[in-house]
């Protein structure tokens, strides 16, 4: 077992969501599926309580807890992308699978997780600070899904 693990709480569908990231992002898989011994008060035995994945490295788990609590954007997995392919890529999935599209670069699954899917070029646009960053944030104001272009224009002045 991990020392550390990031705990994913969905309604019944951790598995499917599992199962989605490990198809969509590299370095991702589902391990161990649990199930209930018996019955209890929220369910039938058999039903999966909890399922260990591990999204482009890092370990997670799934807990179908109900719909006791809802995802917000105060948590999000940030996924640095190399290239616009590779950043169309990932967007789509998540927003072609039941997903939608928020600004600057997050989207949602259709579980309600938030994504940042982020160009690397973005990402070392701000940290350079100065001009480039502001340039660089000016740009990804406009944008939802971020455009590498338009960021590595904004980086050049040229945008």
């Amino acid at each position: 077992m991990n020392k550390n693990t990031i705990c994913l709480w969905y309604n019944h569908d951790a598995e499917e969501a599992a199962r989605f990231y490990a198809q969509t992002f590299p370095d991702s898989a589902v391990g161990e599926v649990s199930r209930a011994p018996s019955d209890f008060p929220g369910g039938k035995a058999g039903v999966v309580l909890t399922v260990k994945f591990t999204v482009c490295g890092v370990p997670c788990l799934g807990l179908n807890g109900g719909d006791a609590f809802k995802h917000n954007e105060a948590f999000s997995f940030q996924i640095a992308t190399d290239d616009q392919a590779e950043t169309d890529r990932y967007w789509n999935a998540i927003v072609g699978n039941g997903g939608m599209e928020s600004a600057c670069g997050w989207c949602k699954d259709r579980w309600g997780i938030s994504w940042q899917i982020t160009p690397r070029v973005l990402s070392e646009a701000m940290a350079s600070g100065g001009d480039v960053a502001k340039r660089a944030f000016k740009a990804m104001m406009e944008m939802r899904k971020i455009d590498v272009a338009k960021i590595e224009a904004a980086v050049r002045g040229s945008a």
